[in-house]
């Protein structure tokens, strides 16, 4: 175990005098660097060689003074020699090192001065031999305790994760496969961190240990690696007396990481020296949370290709953790730091919390958590050193915080491995910090303590196996994004249960069964808050009323939230997605905050709420059902019709022109059709409409009977009854709901991008598809309200989605949305000119489309002040005005929806077992 500081720069000091007088590299470096040595606690000769031979650059024999592979070089030179030319020999010694080898310091030296290069960060210190206590942490290397800047970007993660995706690949190809491979790998794992960290002694590293005892074969290998596994499974009173010396000097690790039994691996020089590779890297200075998920990948090549895919980056597991509880505690700390009995009891109350993640993957969210909680205590530790009263600390005594306090369930066998080797290397990498900050080296070797990682399925599992509601503090996760559509029979099995709890449970997500057991989970402990992150669709369209109805029902209170913003992981090739961060509990929060994004890709921004309600806005707690009528008085809305006719019916201008060259009768039968695409972007496409064609002038045209019958043949093929059915009238649109007088076309699916959904008038001519939704006998009015952003604020934040695209449904946004009170004749007059306005601006560009007209890129200015003008006739027919954003117009619409469905009929929602009325 390394020395404490405090002893080691009593050592320089002592070593100071008694070398000062040194002169000759020929006599004195030899003893000059073992005794440099010796002031960290390291005798042993393995560490490094003197005199170690090198081809030099030109060829040349050279001979390097000392040489640490991969750490340490160090040129000698006599009292008064040049060090510049001494940096500059060291220099040349490099093209004959293996690559693995290189050094990351080197050191030129003349007796009295030291000149350290580090040549990872390029910096360089030059101090004198009398002051060389004053810098003997820069050397803090030499005995384990060097202490890193872990960055989730730093190269050696991924390149970490790689030189073990060669080994994984080796291994596997000589047959050495499936669980024996994955407890290999996460065993290599934590002894090439141990390595790097101090844990195991420079002496007795496990890079020493290959080159030193295996052949260059490899052959021998694989028993060795099982021999220092049972070691370091062995409490050193129980080993062998007869033990190799350099085996016995490894610690005992515990923590039942080593204790089962594996095959062992057959390895050659190839995979020997793949591994030794590994060895090289720094291990000190990889992320556990990065790392863990990064090497999970390496057991897929199809994955691995895109390292970085894979992992949750540390600012978006920070915007999970702070307000579920990190920002909490750093309030409190702030409190009472200057109250030593209150930080003592604060303390206490940091080791009681647990931390419990349902879907743990390879631990991100727990190890972040962790290392989160451990910087939190260093201050509680640092306040305590501070001040009258206070005394020399004892680290092994005054660390609180452990592993032990985090649980998991991750459904697959190695990632949970992974999560709880993860959260291992972070505690040593928190200790080696403390160790550091009050210069007593500090490990906890052996593993007293665990993590409680579960391998099982979250969905099916009683949370209270791994951690007791009763027990409980906090609860977060980042579940599977899985929608309805994508889930397999095997996860649609394992939700049925939960989902089958809400009435309209199979319109959800799979990230909602989460929900509802962490509900469940809460009932015995209305305290444990839970905070998860999902797709932004479970607060948006049908889906909230299905799980927010049914959530809001058993006491849940949404806590804090981020509102939609882009989860990247910065990985190339990979598609973002647009989540949400939802916090609560059964408990009432003490505050309520919405984090609330401009720039879907930005920084959030805070707002303190009176409440949040399913839809993340500041406004009373409403789950909208799915309506067949509306709420106000206005003209119902209904899909386009649907022709389900293989495509037969259609035309483009092509198709059209051949169709009349040789049918010139069908003129009459063909109509202009308007999908939700061919609408917004001005594209012509035609259909057959022959709902009233005579039978015996559609036999007369050969041309149009040849679709009509392929219709039929397309309509008999179908799998659905209902769609053989239609075949009996194959002329006919599957589903026909064409208006017979002037309609309002509402496009299904719309760009976000767009200020406005673009909507417009359309004559009885025109077919319109089921891609639409459409407004028979629809006015200037009904136009006006909902081209106006008061109408689109509703659109925005309760309707479903499409991707990222605007999902307008009759059932959840027309027909729940509160319009205004009927107009006095002076302010219908107002909204229905603003809006003729409107569309006398669209009408002033003839050749664009919707699109061209929409595009916040390209929007003209006339049109943008008609919706201008538009918007604050709108706001005046409300009674209110001076909205500063669109979450203060839906909060305001949702309190007006209350007032409005409260003199309503109840809609029916299930609640549990009993079907009650909202």
């Amino acid at each position: 175990m390394p020395l404490s500081w405090n002893e080691i720069k009593s050592r320089a000091l002592a070593f100071s005098r008694e070398w000062a007088d040194a002169s000759s590299e020929d006599s004195e470096a030899k003893p000059f660097w073992i005794a440099f040595f010796e002031i960290f606690g390291i005798t042993n000769k393995r560490v490094a060689t003197f005199e170690h031979a090198v081809k030099k650059f030109g060829g040349d024999q050279g001979y390097v003074d000392l040489f640490w592979p991969g750490m340490l070089l160090v040129e000698q030179k006599s009292r008064g020699k040049n060090l510049d030319r001494a940096f500059n020999q060291a220099l040349d010694y490099f093209p004959g090192i293996k690559e693995r080898d290189l050094p990351r310091h080197i050191v030129v030296c003349d007796f009295a001065r030291f000149r350290l290069y580090d040549l990872e960060s390029g910096d360089t210190r030059e101090f004198a031999l009398k002051d060389l206590h004053k810098y003997i942490r820069h050397f803090g290397f030499v005995a384990g305790y060097e202490t890193q800047d872990i960055k989730p970007q730093n190269p050696v993660n991924i390149r970490a994760a790689e030189h073990m995706g060669r080994l994984h690949d080796a291994l596997k190809a000589s047959g050495y496969d499936g669980h024996a491979l994955e407890v290999l790998l996460v065993r290599l794992l934590f002894c090439l961190f141990a390595d790097d960290t101090g844990i195991f002694q420079p002496a007795q590293a496990l890079h020493t240990y290959i080159e030193e005892r295996t052949r260059e074969d490899g052959s021998d290998l694989g028993p060795l690696l099982a021999q220092l596994f049972q070691v370091l499974n062995t409490p050193e009173p129980k080993r062998s007396p007869a033990l190799d010396e350099q085996l016995a000097a490894f610690p005992y690790v515990n923590g039942r990481l080593f204790e089962e039994a594996i095959p062992i691996a057959d390895f050659d020089s190839a995979m020997r020296e793949a591994l030794l590779d590994a060895c090289a890297l720094d291990w000190s200075a990889i992320s556990p949370a990065i790392f863990g998920a990064l090497f999970q990948s390496i057991m897929d090549k199809t994955a691995r290709r895109n390292l970085g895919a894979h992992y949750t980056s540390e600012e978006n597991i920070l915007k999970l953790i702070k307000p579920l509880f990190l920002d909490v505690l750093w309030d409190e700390f702030h409190k009472v730091k200057k109250n030593r009995n209150r930080l003592f009891e604060f303390h206490k109350k940091l080791r009681s919390l647990t931390f419990f993640d349902p879907a743990c993957g390879c631990g991100n969210f727990l190890v972040i958590a962790y290392r989160e909680l451990r910087l939190l205590e260093l201050e509680i530790l640092r306040a305590s050193n501070e001040g009258p009263g206070s005394r020399f600390l004892d680290i092994h005594q005054a660390i609180q915080l452990d592993v032990d306090q985090f649980h998991g369930i991750e459904i697959e066998e190695f990632p949970a491995q992974i999560a709880q080797v993860a959260l291992w290397l972070v505690d040593h990498q928190m200790n080696l910090r403390v160790g550091e900050e009050f210069g007593m080296y500090f490990a906890r070797i052996p593993l007293k303590t665990s993590p409680h990682i579960v391998h099982g399925n979250a969905l099916t599992l009683d949370w209270n196996n791994v951690l007791p509601a009763e027990r409980a503090s906090y609860v977060m996760s980042n579940p599977p994004f899985i929608g309805k559509q994508h889930q397999s029979a095997q996860q649609k099995s394992d939700a049925a249960p939960l989902f089958a709890r809400l009435e309209g449970g199979g319109v959800l997500d799979f990230v909602a069964a989460w929900y509802i057991k962490a509900a469940a989970y809460s009932k015995s402990n209305p305290g444990v808050v839970a905070g998860f992150v999902s797709t932004n669709s479970i607060v948006q369209g049908e889906q909230v009323g299905s799980l927010w109805g049914w959530m809001l029902a058993q006491g849940m209170h949404i806590h804090f939230a981020h509102r939609t913003f882009r989860w990247s992981n910065e990985a190339r090739g990979k598609a973002a997605v647009h989540c949400v961060i939802i916090g609560f509990a059964r408990s009432l929060p003490t505050r309520r905050v919405i984090y609330e994004y401009d720039d879907l890709d930005g920084e959030p921004h805070a707002t303190i709420a009176t409440n949040i309600n399913p839809y993340l806005v500041d406004a009373p707690d409403v789950a909208l059902p799915s309506r067949r009528t509306v709420i106000c008085d206005v003209p119902p809305i209904v899909f386009g019709s649907m022709a389900n006719d293989g495509g037969h019916l259609f035309l483009n201008d092509a198709e059209k022109e051949a169709l009349l060259s040789v049918c010139p009768a069908a003129t009459q039968w063909i109509r202009p059709f308007l999908g939700a695409d061919e609408f917004i972007n001005n594209i012509p496409r035609w259909c057959l409409w022959l709902e009233d064609c005579p039978p015996a002038e559609l036999r007369a045209m050969p041309a149009v009977m040849e679709r009509v019958q392929k219709v039929k043949a397309h309509r008999e093929a179908s799998s659905r009854e209902a769609t053989r059915a239609l075949a009996a009238t194959p002329a006919l649109f599957g589903e026909i709901r064409q208006p017979t007088t002037r309609y309002l076309l509402v496009p299904c699916h719309s760009s976000e991008r767009r200020e406005f959904i673009p909507i417009g008038f359309l004559s009885p001519q025109v077919i319109v598809g089921n891609a639409n939704l459409c407004i028979p006998d629809a006015t200037l009015f009904h136009f006006g309200v909902m081209t106006s952003r008061m109408h689109m604020a509703w659109v925005k934040y309760v309707c479903g989605r499409l991707e990222s695209r605007y999902r307008y449904t009759g059932q959840i946004v027309y027909n729940n949305f509160p319009w205004p009170d009927a107009p006095d004749d002076k302010t219908k007059l107002a909204i229905e000119t603003a809006a003729q306005a409107v569309l006398d601006a669209r009408a002033a560009f003839p050749g664009a489309s919707l699109a061209d007209l929409y595009d916040p890129l390209t929007m003209p200015p006339a049109l943008l002040r008609a919706h201008q003008k538009l918007d604050a006739a709108v706001d005046k027919a409300y009674g209110k005005s001076g909205f500063k954003s669109d979450a203060e117009r839906v909060a305001f619409l949702f309190q007006r929806y209350q007032v409005l469905t409260s003199l309503l009929p109840a809609v029916p929602v299930k609640r549990g077992k009993k079907t009650t009325v909202t």
